[in-house]
């Protein structure tokens, strides 16, 4: 059970974090409990030659800023003035790629994620979408901007081995405004009864 040193995200190559991602645990300490669970799902964004990047173009606003900072830190933004959404800033200075959590399995805080989402069943559903997941580990903008090796948000190797099978490659959800880049093969996805028998 080891924290991903912030090393880790300053690779250029987003897809790949992107893709090594999976199997890995995200978790969030709010409130002094701690939430968390098996990364699922993920989407790469590739800066500024990326259409359905925030950053495409070279586009730099107090909102983006923060994504051409060194990678390892966390950009959350609220989408359609309803969900908040944790990115990972990726690449080196200036290089504003990042990586889009769009689900895990919740394993740790269950009863708590629960209470966060209103919900009274644990299954796959309650935190297998980008809003989903922030609202059960109790994320909202506050949680912008912070080093993803510390004590509040944090993503652990604890060791769970996937391979190229256990994985679906596709295009990214909801990016239709990006014109061809939508349908670029940018997300990538755990099949869910591979991780389910592999989850400790």
């Amino acid at each position: 059970m080891t924290k991903i040193p912030v090393s880790f995200y300053q690779n250029d190559d987003v897809e790949l974090i992107a893709k090594s991602l999976l199997g890995s645990f995200l978790y969030s300490r709010v409130d002094n409990i701690i939430t968390g669970g098996i990364i699922t799902e993920t989407e790469a964004y590739k800066g500024v030659e990326d259409k359905a990047s925030h950053s495409y173009g070279g586009k730099r606003t107090s909102r983006t800023e923060i994504m051409y900072g060194l990678g390892g830190i966390s950009y959350v933004y609220l989408c359609y003035g309803v969900h908040y959404l944790l990115n990972v800033v990726t690449s080196g200075k200036n290089i504003p790629h990042a990586v889009l959590i769009r689900g895990i399995f919740a394993t740790d805080g269950i009863n708590k994620m629960l209470e966060r989402t209103d919900k009274i069943t644990h299954n796959y559903k309650l935190t297998n979408g980008p809003g989903k997941l922030t609202k059960a580990l109790g994320l909202n903008k506050l949680h912008n901007g912070i080093q993803f090796d510390g004590d509040v948000v944090w993503i652990e190797d604890r060791g769970l081995t996937i391979e190229g099978e256990d994985i679906i490659i596709g295009p990214r959800i909801g990016v239709d405004y990006a014109e061809e880049d939508a349908q670029l093969p940018y997300r990538y996805e755990l099949k869910y009864n591979n991780y389910i028998k592999k989850t400790p």
